[in-house]
């Protein structure tokens, strides 16, 4: 069996709004309130350089604007996990892009889609 090295901590990190971002520092997460464009990739970026494991909350107007290794951490999966919370005005608005995965094994009924 190969042993899997992990270097240190699971690191704990939060991309967003700035607004959410005070309540996230309070509770032990690194935070990058309001981040630069490029930021959350150049994060991502060092994590998989490094090997390092996380568990990462992300705005999800931030997701929306892209990501150009967002796919690669997915594909690679678990040593850094990443998911997604509603922006403060809207908190009952989420839409990942997971639900057009699973919405077809759920069936219509199973998710519904807000708009």
């Amino acid at each position: 069996m190969r042993e899997q090295t992990r270097i240190g901590p699971t690191r704990m990190l939060f991309f967003g709004d700035a607004a959410l971002s005070d309540g996230f520092q309070l509770i032990g997460f690194q935070t990058w309130p309001d981040p630069a464009p490029g930021e959350f990739d150049r994060i991502l970026g060092e994590l998989l350089d490094t090997r390092a494991s996380a568990f990462i909350i992300v705005d999800s107007q931030l997701i929306k604007q892209g990501s150009r290794l967002l796919e690669r951490v997915r594909r690679e999966g678990g040593r850094i996990v990443i998911t997604e919370v509603p922006p403060l005005n809207s908190p009952d608005y989420l839409h990942s892009d997971i639900d057009a995965r699973v919405q077809p094994l759920m069936g219509y009924a199973g998710i519904t889609q807000r708009v």
